[in-house]
């Protein structure tokens, strides 16, 4: 990236300024520079000229531990760096080194051509390796607005920003892989056509490459290691000067609005990029090592790690805690994004060892009349003891839901016992929301995700393939749990390719079938390979990124997916606000009743038996009973959903006329996994059968 050029700083002296906004803030004719330190006993502003060259300014203003000074002329693309003195005493917990020209913790971009290696000040005339930007706040949003979208009309898209566009061939190659390749008009069309209506970014917060993985001559491509909390990733802007990638995200977001596409950010609050006490230090360490991070009692020249990184942020301090939620606040107000999925969310939770529901950062969220606004997704476990806190999360928040991931996995393989819990997670995971007066929404289902196999892997592999990590395959979910079980009887190449895309098209259509907000992983759409890699970190290259070539190879699958969302976003009986009730209610029919394949109620004896593989759902379309945006009551059509996880087809009962459980008596096959999109012109009598193939779900519909 072309370095920027920032005009030489004017030398006057510095005004008193405010403490307050923290960090660089341009008014249009200088800026206000201003930093917290508790443990400081002075702080140095440097600005570095085009020739690497600092002047530097003492920061003598000082109110609450937020050193301050407002510099007039001081414009956008000036870059600066924060030299702080205090006490270097490790086993003390204090870390302070003013020979390390630190970055701004809440810079809004950063410049230099090291931000992919370790930040260290540089000892030739070259200047120093990285610096925080100054950068021009205002934008023309035009008429941007959010589209808004209720939870149980969410589809979620999970995405890389380089991955998506890397190799996209109706993308321009200097746009490739950049925020403005991302808001191209053929990869919203793309999204658009699938019927997504979130996009899910992976950590798009500026992040370095940890050197043991540049000294092995990978990268960190997840980006799962901050080091600015308010910046966009500099290597994803198409943009000559660093301060561009702002206006450059700015505009992407704009623009998937304007598609009626939310844009969600994968956010990392639990962990930085100065890793533990043999890391880097890049600011906060050198700023207020004390304040920000855990310390392990006893031994403070020690980090506390709950993330498997090295440290964990101190979410208990005050201006720890303001920093996430500033940071949280700025991408809503000034980057007008629509949500945030939290990485390792439990370790945000813990207020000393235990999680706690109730520490102080959810009771920010609960109160902060912006950041409650917006989606909240949390991952629900760290590595941590009792991190795991699947359904625990308060009642404003949603969750991955790895219960579900798990048991729809299990079924599709055929692992006995799993009935139960399968009908739980596919009507929405009562069990896990119900009781903190969540609705369906809040279970945030996924098959797939940016961390282990892509779906076609999921079903092609039995081990995992991450030698390319330099890891000794060590690295990763240990195996695939053996997914052999639904190949055994092939008796040829083509069989088994066929018997794998057949459980691809099932594992799509019961998640996007499921109550719940379901979350597509990129390129699952046209079966993405990382031939076997189910940690693919470190792998910035072809390995990870979206193969286009795809979308025709595998058109068939592309259209099954198409062809599945839509059916979903036609039916509201797919997208439930509320849960089942599963009985009647007034003498209204029953909104859903389980039947085994030959029609008859499901018994407590069937769910128990551990051998039963196969089942049905009747979701009554007119007995939804719940009430549209204009409190007028929604109905639908009901449907009979098959699901057969056996080596050998079954035959299903149709519900006639006579049922109790149903009127009519003519049903439609609208969604068959044995075909390859999933079109059916079949129609059955009620009152007769159907017969669903092996490792195969249909979808009948009564017709009206």
């Amino acid at each position: 990236m072309e370095r920027s050029d920032p005009p030489a700083p004017t030398r006057v002296r510095a005004w008193p300024g405010s403490a307050y906004p923290l960090g660089a803030t341009y008014d249009g004719a200088g800026t206000n520079f201003s930093l917290f330190s508790e443990v400081a006993e002075s702080v140095e502003l440097c600005l570095i000229d085009r020739d690497g060259v600092e002047e530097r300014i003492a920061l003598t203003e000082v109110d609450g531990h937020v050193w301050h000074a407002y510099l007039p002329g001081v414009v956008p693309g000036q870059r600066y760096g924060i030299r702080v003195y205090g006490p270097s005493d490790p086993a003390s917990g204090h870390r302070c080194d003013p020979s390390i020209l630190l970055l701004d913790p809440y810079g809004k971009a950063f410049d230099g051509a090291r931000l992919d290696a370790a930040h260290l000040a540089s000892p030739d005339t070259a200047g120093p390796a990285a610096t925080t930007v100054v950068i021009n706040p205002y934008f023309d949003w035009r008429s941007d607005r959010s589209p808004r979208r209720p939870y149980h009309e969410t589809v979620i898209y999970e995405a890389h920003v380089k991955g998506m566009t890397a190799t996209h061939p109706g993308v321009p190659a200097e746009l490739r892989g950049t925020y403005a390749g991302l808001a191209h008009p053929v990869v919203v069309d793309h999204l658009t056509g699938l019927g997504v209506t979130a996009i899910e970014l992976m950590p798009v917060h500026q992040f370095l490459h940890d050197q043991v993985l540049l000294d092995r001559g990978l990268r960190n491509y997840w980006g799962y290691n901050t080091v600015g909390f308010f910046a966009p990733h500099v290597e994803y802007s198409s943009a000559a000067k660093a301060s561009g990638a702002v206006a450059e995200f700015k505009a992407m977001v704009r623009a998937f609005h304007a598609a009626g596409i939310e844009v969600i950010l994968d956010v990392v609050y639990n962990h930085t990029a100065e890793g533990n006490e043999h890391g880097p230090t890049l600011n906060f360490r050198g700023i207020d090592n004390a304040a920000y991070y855990r310390l392990v009692d006893g031994d403070r020249s020690r980090y506390l790690d709950y993330t498997g990184t090295g440290n964990s942020l101190n979410a208990r301090h005050p201006h720890t805690l303001q920093l996430i939620m500033d940071s949280l606040r700025y991408w809503v107000t000034e980057m007008h994004v629509d949500g945030f999925r939290f990485d390792l969310a439990s370790t945000l939770a813990r207020e000393l060892h235990d999680v706690d529901r109730l520490s102080a950062f959810f009771d920010l969220v609960q109160q902060d009349p912006i950041v409650s606004q917006v989606k909240l997704i949390a991952e629900p476990w760290d590595v941590g003891e009792g991190g795991y806190q699947v359904g625990n999360f308060p009642g404003l928040w949603t969750e991955w839901n790895g219960k579900y991931r798990d048991t729809v996995r299990d079924y599709w393989r055929g692992v006995p016992s799993t009935l139960g819990e399968f009908a739980s997670r596919l009507t929405g995971s009562s069990d896990l929301y119900e009781a903190t007066g969540r609705r369906p929404g809040a279970s945030i289902n996924f098959v797939t995700a940016h961390d282990g196999f892509t779906l076609a892997d999921l079903v092609s592999y039995n081990d995992k393939h991450n030698l390319a990590n330099g890891e000794d395959n060590r690295d990763g979910e240990s195996h695939n749990r053996s997914w052999n079980c639904g190949v055994e009887g092939a008796t040829d190449d083509a069989e088994i390719l066929a018997l794998r895309a057949r459980q691809r098209r099932n594992l799509l259509a019961t998640l996007f079938l499921s109550q719940g907000t379901p979350m597509l992983a990129h390129g699952d759409e046209f079966g993405r390979s990382q031939r076997g890699n189910n940690n693919a970190y470190c792998q910035d290259s072809p390995l990870t990124w979206m193969d286009w070539s795809l979308a025709e190879s595998n058109s068939d699958l592309l259209e099954f997916t198409r062809t599945v969302i839509a059916l979903r976003a036609a039916h509201p009986v797919f997208r439930r606000r509320r849960f089942f009730e599963g009985r009647p209610a007034g003498g209204a029919d029953r909104d859903i009743v389980w039947l085994t394949p030959t029609g008859v109620e499901m018994t407590e004896q069937d769910w128990d038996s551990g051998f039963g593989r196969s089942l049905s759902a009747y979701l009554g379309g007119d007995a939804i009973r719940e009430p549209d945006h204009r409190g007028e009551p929604v109905t639908d059509d009901s449907f009979l959903l098959c699901f057969n996880a056996h080596d050998q087809g079954i035959e299903f009962a149709v519900p006639s006329a006579g049922d109790r459980t149903v009127d009519g008596d003519r049903w439609d096959v609208v969604l068959d996994t044995t075909t390859p999109t999933g079109r059916s012109d079949e129609t059955v009598r009620g009152g007769g059968s159907v017969q669903v193939g092996a490792r195969a779900l249909a979808v009948l519909r009564r017709a009206a």
